[in-house]
């Protein structure tokens, strides 16, 4: 029987664990309890630094985190603590948890057909407690808000981190304050801050508007910023990588392909999947890609406008990003100009070889219903992942024998007037002109499936099955 006792100097990663600043030219390094959230010194993003040496000498890891999933232990229930090993927490930590993670990984034929391959996989995130993949994230963050001793925490949203947020925030007992841009959110993500408790503060303007005011609250001492600017979110949001190579049985895919909007996501898989090579537990790393609605999308303007010397894996990275003033897209929970994360991201492309592309609202729209066509329900922003790999696949970045997985980030119920709109016909978007002039645009779905009036008679009922078949 395999012992599940960890050597207490591989059990404490707390102590060791530091921020760091990932700047090259800085590299300051700073304590795990100080309340920073960019370094101090330059103003760099700053990245956990987590003692990995010291597990080399476990020789079991993998076999460990399998059997905590059947352990009734309140941190082995999550998807992210029963990974806590490589979490920069002691063990008496005060845990905040709503058993996130564990979630599925589904097949779907359709749309790999869709998309051109032979095999998809769809790593689903919209089953989370509160139907996005933010949870994974945001229990180390509460939790670090805890051991802090903050009052409030608080947070910037086109949704789904305020939805998160406020359900932790309410299990840890402690005030929300959430920021979202006016008018530009989905009633449904809305209604779940507002249920959990949470004092909701709808500002004039953007997404980037919102955290223009989280930059400035950021050094009252009560407060603790729950934004990805804060590297504790990329800590718990790095577990989906262990748990989907966990899924693969440690095979790792060619391609793991993510949407882009703060870019938190594909900073912490960028991170998790580092690790795992690092701890020798995987020989290579899979490409990350990176997929942005296409009004809303600097960081595939950058990533295009790259030299080759610069995409090395090696090379220097950009310092600065172009951000686009005024976002549009119907994929609200990608709608962000100025994404605060978007060194770490590019740095995991970078790394990974692999791309950041920019995907139409049909395209979108589209791929969404497809994924549908699979029986699994996601969020606009969760299917510009599939309609980005049907347009790798088409330039031969992804070959249609290789192995793909494409992370959903949010559950279908997230935007169900979307949903709704797209089947009835009546989905349209405003785009605006070149020379600033705005228009609407119609959403003209392929693969619509509008109600049908039918008779109250077994004959109607019959002939509309017929005439569907």
């Amino acid at each position: 029987m395999m012992s599940d006792v960890i050597p207490k100097n591989a059990s404490k990663t707390g102590i060791a664990a530091l921020q760091r600043c990932i700047v090259p030219g800085c590299a300051a390094a700073f304590g795990i309890l100080e309340q920073i959230y960019v370094c101090p010194r330059c103003g760099g993003p700053l990245e956990i630094e987590v003692p990995l040496e010291r597990l080399k000498s476990v020789p079991d890891l993998r076999e460990r985190w399998h059997a905590r999933a059947a352990s009734h232990e309140t941190r082995d229930r999550s998807g992210v603590w029963r990974f806590r090993e490589l979490l920069p927490f002691d063990d008496d930590a005060p845990v905040v948890t709503l058993f996130e993670g564990k979630t599925p990984l589904y097949d779907a034929p359709r749309s790999a057909k869709y998309a051109g391959l032979s095999a998809l996989r769809l790593k689903h995130q919209g089953c989370n407690p509160t139907a996005s993949f933010k949870d994974t994230g945001m229990t180390t963050t509460v939790t670090q808000a805890k051991l802090l001793g903050a009052q409030t925490v608080v947070c910037a949203s086109t949704g789904n981190t305020a939805a998160s947020l406020a359900a932790y925030a309410a299990r840890a007992e402690l005030q929300c304050a959430i920021l979202l841009p006016q008018g530009q959110i989905s009633p449904a993500k809305l209604a779940q801050s507002m249920d959990y408790g949470a004092v909701v503060c709808e500002i004039a303007g953007n997404f980037d508007d919102c955290m223009r005011l989280i930059s400035e609250l950021a050094d009252v001492p009560s407060i603790y910023i729950a934004n990805s600017i804060n590297p504790f979110r990329i800590e718990g949001q790095k577990t989906v990588a262990f748990e989907l190579l966990e899924q693969c049985g440690w095979r790792v895919p060619d391609h793991v392909v993510v949407p882009g909007g703060n870019m938190g996501n594909s900073s912490a898989l960028g991170k998790g999947f580092d690790e795992m090579l690092r701890l020798g537990l995987i020989a290579r790393l899979p490409k990350i890609s990176i997929i942005q609605a296409e009004g809303s999308a600097p960081l595939a303007h950058l990533f295009a406008g790259l030299k080759s010397s610069e995409i090395a894996a090696d090379g220097a990275l950009p310092n600065e990003i172009a951000p686009v003033a005024n976002p549009r897209t119907l994929a609200t929970a990608i709608k962000i100009g100025a994404p605060v994360s978007w060194k770490k991201a590019l740095r995991a492309v970078v790394r990974t070889h692999g791309s950041i592309i920019t995907v139409t609202e049909q395209e979108i729209a589209d791929a969404k219903a497809v994924i549908g066509r699979d029986g699994i329900g996601c969020e606009p922003a969760s299917a510009t992942t599939v309609a980005g790999i049907r347009k790798l696949t088409a330039s031969n970045n992804i070959h249609a024998g290789e192995s793909v997985v494409a992370v959903l980030t949010g559950h279908v119920l997230k935007d169900p007037d979307y949903v709704s709109n797209y089947h009835r016909g009546t989905l349209s978007f405003e785009s605006v002109t070149a020379e600033g002039i705005a228009k609407t645009l119609q959403i003209s779905g392929a693969f619509r499936n509008a109600p049908e009036k039918v008779a109250a008679n077994k004959e109607a009922i019959l002939k509309s099955l017929e005439s569907r078949r």
